[in-house]
C-alpha cells in the first residue's frame, strides 16, 4: 500500500453500535431506519423530500424514468463524468448528447450547454457537480431551453456544496447523491434522490421497489395487508436499514469532515501555488461553497507524473476518463458526437486527483506536495 493512499473512508465512532442495534431489531431491509435517514438527510439539505436508493446511479435512472420522457429522448450530459451517469441514461431508454465543460470549473457552462442543445431537440439534462463544484442549475436549464423539472442533478460529489447559501439539492426538482465508499459521506454503497416535488418523489419511492404501491415494512406493520399494486415498472434499488443506520451516524459527522477537507485544500493551495505547469482547482468564487470531494489539478505529462508520485508512495487517481473515449459509448454515440467536446478532449490527459479525505495528516499532505513538486520541477 502507498504511504499516502488516494482515499481512506471516514467512519463515525457510532457506526458499529448503530449497525448492531439494527441487527438486533429483527428488521434489516428498508424500514424505520431508512425512513429516519431520509428525514435527517432532507433536514441537512433543506430539501422537501428525500428518497433513499441503492446508489447514485440507480437514483439517476429512477429520476429519468420518473420524468416520463418519450423513449429515445435526447438527454444532455457532460462527457467528463462517471460511466454510471451515461449508463443511467441508456438504461432509462434514452440517448446521451454530450456537453463540453468550461476549462476553469470542469463543469458545463451556459455556452457549452447552449451549443449542445442547438444540435438536438433535448428533452432533459443531467448536470454534474464535478469534484464538488456546484453548478448553476437555473442558468444551465435556461441555456438548454428546459424547465427545471427536466433537469436531474448528479450530486454524487455534492454533499457540503452550496450556491448563494443554498445547499446542493435544497430546491432541486431531482438531485441524486452518492454514499459510495470514496464519497464525502461514505456508507459503502447507497444513494439518495432529493426533490422539491412530492409527486415526483413518490414516483421515485415506488419505482425503487419494482413500482410496488407498498413496501414490505408497510405491508407487515400491525394492521397492514399483503395486498399491493404495481402502477409503473420500476427497479430493485432500495436502501437497507443497515445502510441507513450507518448513514445516520455518518451524517452527524459530516460537518466536521467537511471542515477538515477545507483545511487540507487550504494547505494544498498554499504549498502548490506557483509551481511550473500546474493548474490548481478554481475556488473562492462569489456565492460558491465547494464540497471538495476532489482536489483536481492539471499537469503536463499526466501519466508520467502520476507514475512518479506512485514511486514516491503517493497514490493518485483521474476523474474521469471521458465518456467519448470509452469503446462502448463511442460505438453508440458515433464519431461526430464524440468530436463535439474539444475542451474535454484537450484537458482529459491533464487531470490528476490528489489525495483528499478527512484522515489525511499534515505529514501526508507534505509528502504529496513534495512528490508533486519534485515531479514538476524535473520537467521545468
Amino acid at each position: 500500500m502507498s504511504s499516502v493512499p488516494f482515499t481512506v473512508p471516514s467512519l463515525a465512532g457510532e457506526v458499529s453500535d448503530a449497525v448492531v442495534k439494527v441487527l438486533d431489531s429483527g428488521w434489516i431491509t428498508t424500514g424505520p431506519q431508512t425512513s429516519q435517514f431520509e428525514q435527517e438527510f432532507a433536514d441537512y439539505l433543506g430539501a422537501a423530500h428525500v428518497v433513499a436508493v441503492a446508489s447514485c446511479t440507480s437514483g439517476l435512472e429512477l429520476s429519468l424514468r420518473a420524468l416520463g420522457l418519450p423513449p429515445g429522448s435526447a438527454v444532455l450530459t457532460p462527457s467528463l463524468t462517471f460511466c454510471g451517469a451515461i449508463n443511467a441514461i441508456l438504461h432509462a431508454g434514452h440517448r446521451p448528447v454530450l456537453v463540453d465543460v468550461e476549462e476553469d470549473t470542469l463543469v458545463p457552462g451556459a455556452g457549452t450547454v447552449a451549443a449542445a442543445a442547438g444540435r438536438v431537440d433535448a428533452a432533459a439534462m443531467v448536470v454534474q457537480n464535478q469534484g464538488g463544484y456546484p453548478v448553476d442549475v437555473a442558468a444551465l436549464a435556461d441555456a438548454a431551453g428546459l424547465d427545471r423539472t427536466r433537469v436531474v442533478e448528479d450530486a454524487a460529489h455534492g454533499p457540503g456544496a452550496a450556491r448563494d447559501g443554498a445547499p446542493v439539492g435544497s430546491a432541486s426538482f431531482a438531485a441524486c447523491f452518492s454514499f459510495y465508499a470514496t464519497k464525502n459521506m461514505p456508507i459503502g454503497e447507497g444513494g439518495a434522490v432529493a426533490s422539491s416535488d412530492r409527486e415526483f418523489a413518490d414516483r421515485v419511492r415506488a419505482m425503487r421497489l419494482h413500482g410496488m404501491s407498498k413496501d414490505s415494512w408497510r405491508r407487515y406493520l400491525p394492521g397492514g395487508s399483503w395486498r399491493y399494486d404495481v402502477r409503473a415498472v420500476g427497479l430493485k434499488a432500495n436502501m437497507t436499514d443497515v445502510q441507513a443506520a450507518i448513514g445516520r451516524a455518518q451524517l452527524a459527522a459530516l460537518p466536521g469532515w467537511q471542515r477538515r477537507r477545507a483545511e487540507i485544500v487550504a494547505a494544498y493551495d498554499a504549498a502548490l501555488a506557483g509551481l511550473p505547469g500546474l493548474t490548481l482547482p478554481q475556488r473562492d468564487l462569489a456565492g460558491i461553497t465547494h464540497a471538495w470531494h476532489l482536489y483536481q489539478v492539471r499537469v503536463p505529462d499526466r501519466d508520467a507524473v502520476s507514475a512518479e508520485l506512485e514511486e514516491a508512495g503517493v497514490a493518485t487517481s483521474v476523474h474521469f476518463i471521458p465518456a467519448h473515449r470509452m469503446t462502448a459509448y463511442r460505438e453508440i454515440l458515433g464519431a461526430e458526437e464524440c468530436a463535439s467536446v474539444p475542451v474535454t478532449e484537450r484537458i482529459a490527459g491533464e487531470l490528476l486527483s490528489l489525495p483528499l479525505y478527512p484522515g489525511l495528516t499534515a505529514d501526508q499532505v507534505d509528502r504529496v506536495v513534495s512528490a508533486l513538486t519534485g515531479a514538476l520541477r524535473s520537467r521545468g
